[in-house]
C-alpha cells in the first residue's frame, strides 16, 4: 500500500520525507504497533540505528523476557562452539 503525503504537508511540518518516516516509525514503535525490525525499516534505518534515534528522545525499547530467553539461548549455544 502507498500514502501520498501533499508536499505541503512537509512543507508546513517542516519535515523532509525520510524525517516524516522516522517520526510514523518512532510513534508506531511507541505504542507497540510495530516491532523494532519493523519500526527501523520503515524508518529506512538499520535496528541499530534506529535504537540510536529512540535513545536520543529517552524512548525506551522494548525488550520482555521472551526476547531476553532467546537471547540467552543463543549465547548458550555459540559458547559452546
Amino acid at each position: 500500500m502507498n500514502v501520498v503525503i501533499p508536499g505541503e504537508i512537509l512543507l508546513s511540518a517542516r519535515l523532509s520525507e525520510s524525517e516524516l518516516k522516522q517520526e510514523i516509525a518512532v510513534m508506531l514503535f511507541e505504542k507497540d504497533k510495530l516491532t523494532l525490525g519493523q519500526s527501523a525499516r520503515l524508518a529506512g534505518m538499520n535496528r541499530l540505528q534506529f535504537q540510536h534515534l529512540l535513545a536520543s528522545r529517552a524512548i525506551p525499547v522494548h525488550y520482555d523476557i521472551a526476547q531476553f530467553e532467546h537471547d540467552l539461548a543463543t549465547l548458550n549455544k555459540l559458547e559452546r562452539i
